[in-house]
């Protein structure tokens, strides 16, 4: 039975006339005579291929042959066909269309700033002409539609252009996190059947180099499929080339010409292979075809952070990471200009991000709570050095928020009027599942609403809608960004996410909507901890901890007790000049008795040095609680601070 929901409060922003007028999403209500976003979601998810027929002709996708039907159920829910009979390649609309508009092509595509503050800037008409001439050397290599080719490179202007010109080809998209090790690439590679990689000599994190070409060239000994290696000249260290495989990109790419042709694509067929973790078993490659993934990030970049064509938009993030191609994708089918970095946010200052925000004149800010946490730890000060005053949005994604460190953005940095555009969903989704957006009032930590066309609910143990209390998080009607399976296992598939009711999308996560129906996300579904009948999210019990001075980031694990069934173990990172002291653990259990309750009392309360997260900031709790309990954390290669395994697992 689900439990009274813990989170809630007074709503803290409301949007203006102006914010309302201006918007994407208003004008697209105003389009079909819609008065209430209540009847736009209504509409939406009642007649998905209207939906689905009208996101496509706001945003200007172009087919070569127009599709006869929106949608096909024939085959079921859990495999909808999209864009029936129509063809389209999506990087056509992504470049072309600009590059053949006179005013358009000059405006900035993309703006890439490196760690040694080295900033580049491609028009349309210069990222079109650079990535035809990417398609063409592809295509020199005897490269073209359906080959998988690997993305893993740092965030340069190149690894746009590069995923670019593999849809360009008809190939398929295989992005790479930059910090796996030879082990996770080469299972990705391998799975996919991979025949190319882009890949760099290295690239800077701190002011040190990390060897990027020497784990792929490791991982590649495991994968004879690959037949060309493309290194990208980027730190400028010495690396090793193999002759016959390897070839450099500038001794590549430049000779080709700039014009290329669109390789002719079916609307469904496979634009990307995104590869997620999963708690066992090999890594799930969902599946996204043209007309699915780029079309479902325009449409959450248009409605929910409102990025319009004179908009630049700076979503922190990895290539390997959905948001990377989010982003590139979302913008570029809007026409506005993305803006990319490499290298640390705090580094060679801790002003650094706030910097490119006053330099470049950045209009909507991604950030992760991860990150928030981390820059609250140096106060205000380096906000303050820089002029803002750009920003309309901020906009997190990746984990659930604490109250706190939501707060201090919003009120402190933002100034209590810059919303931040809560967004939470999944590579499988192609995007967001539940948003904020530029109509609808936020609290703290919440999501306004679900996304326009995701007919999304929470369902309590026994499968029916609940409200003002914690349940799962599900989806009742198939929407065009969806995965179109995991890559050659179909049962898995189903087993994952249409196993538990019939016709049901249960995502994993852990929801509630309050009463004044405003969302929120509480981790994942496998990460709730169940004490003596009480089910609880771990955020709940995280943001009592962040809350105390002392504390900079916190994760709470779930572990065995004969008689409560289960037990709170917590782990704290403290703030600079705090002392992980008796004392301090009996306030902090003081604290989590007073908000919750003596029956969950903490087992015990860890002070470490790091908590296991992803690069993109999610905390990784299944790896916690398997490393503090001796057990096989499964797939760590996500990992961005593997070491901090190591360190739990000395405590248990």
């Amino acid at each position: 039975m689900s439990e009274r929901f813990a989170f809630g409060g007074d709503i803290v922003w409301r949007p203006s006339t102006d914010d309302i007028e201006r918007s994407n999403l208003a004008a697209f209500m105003r389009e079909h005579g819609i008065v209430s976003y209540d009847e736009l979601m209504r509409r939406s998810t009642e007649d998905v291929a209207w939906f689905t027929d009208a996101v496509l002709r706001f945003l200007g996708v172009r087919f070569t042959r127009p599709y006869d039907t929106v949608l096909d159920m024939t085959d079921g829910i859990a495999f909808p066909r999209w864009c029936v009979g129509g063809a389209l390649n999506i990087v056509s609309s992504c470049t072309d269309r600009w590059a053949a508009d006179a005013v358009h092509r000059e405006r900035s595509a993309v703006v890439w700033e490196g760690e040694e503050e080295t900033v580049r800037r491609l028009s349309y008409g210069e990222l079109a002409a650079e990535v035809n001439r990417c398609a063409n050397a592809l295509r020199a290599c005897g490269l073209g539609k359906g080959d998988a080719i690997g993305l893993y490179m740092p965030m340069t202007p190149e690894i746009v252009i590069a995923l670019l010109a593999i849809g360009k080809i008809g190939g398929v998209i295989l992005p790479l996190f930059s910090g796996y090790g030879a082990a996770a690439v080469a299972s990705r590679l391998a799975d996919a059947d991979a025949k190319a990689l882009f890949t760099a000599d290295g690239f800077f994190r701190r002011g040190a180099v990390v060897d990027l070409k020497a784990v792929a060239d490791e991982a590649l000994d495991a994968v004879p499929s690959i037949s060309h290696v493309i290194v990208l000249r980027r730190s400028g260290h010495s690396v090793p080339m193999r002759e016959g495989r390897d070839i450099w990109w500038h001794d590549l790419v430049p000779r080709q010409p700039d014009v290329a042709e669109a390789e002719p694509t079916a609307a469904e067929d496979t634009l990307m292979i995104i590869y997620t973790s999963g708690t066992t078993g090999r890594p799930k490659g969902a599946v996204h075809t043209h007309c699915g993934f780029p079309v479902k990030a325009a449409q959450d970049m248009a409605f929910g952070t409102d990025v319009h064509a004179d908009d630049l938009i700076y979503w922190m993030t990895d290539m390997g990471w959905m948001m990377g191609p989010w982003l590139v994708f979302g913008a570029t089918l809007l026409g506005a200009t993305f803006f990319i970095s490499d290298g640390a946010p705090d580094f060679p200052g801790v002003d650094r991000l706030w910097q490119q925000v006053e330099l470049h004149g950045i209009n909507v800010l991604g950030i992760s709570p991860t990150l928030v946490r981390s820059l609250m730890k140096h106060g205000i000060d380096p906000v303050r050095a820089h002029d803002i005053d750009s920003l309309r949005f901020f906009a997190s994604t990746s984990e659930p928020w604490n109250p706190e460190p939501w707060m201090w953005l919003f009120r402190d940095v933002g100034e209590s009027r810059r919303p931040i555009i809560n967004y939470s969903g999944g590579t499988e989704i192609s995007g967001g599942i539940v948003m904020g957006n530029p109509l609808l009032p936020l609290k703290p930590a919440a999501f306004s609403a679900a996304c326009p066309g995701i007919a999304a609910d929470v369902y309590d143990e026994d499968g029916r809608p609940l409200r003002n209390a914690v349940g799962e998080l599900v989806i009742t009607a198939p929407w065009i960004g969806m995965t179109r399976g995991f890559w050659r296992d179909r049962d898995r598939y189903l087993d994952t996410y249409w196993s538990r009711w019939e016709g049901v999308w249960v995502h994993g996560d852990f929801a509630a909507i309050d009463e004044d129906g405003l969302w929120y996300i509480l981790g994942r579904s496998d990460d709730t901890i169940k004490v003596a009948g009480k089910r609880l999210g771990p955020a709940e019990i995280e943001s009592v901890l962040v809350a105390h001075p002392a504390v900079n980031e916190a994760a709470a694990i779930g572990v065995p007790h004969d008689v409560k069934g289960n037990e709170v173990v917590c782990f704290c990172v403290l703030n600079p000049g705090r002392i992980g002291d008796a004392a301090l653990v009996e306030e902090l259990r003081a604290a989590l008795i007073h908000a919750l309750g003596k029956p969950l009392a903490p087992r015990a309360i860890h002070f470490i040095g790091d908590i296991p997260k992803t690069r993109n900031g999610k905390i990784m709790r299944r790896i916690a609680r398997s490393a503090w309990l001796g057990l096989d954390p499964g797939d760590t290669s996500g990992l961005v601070n593997p070491a901090a395994v190591d360190e739990i697992r000395s405590l248990g």
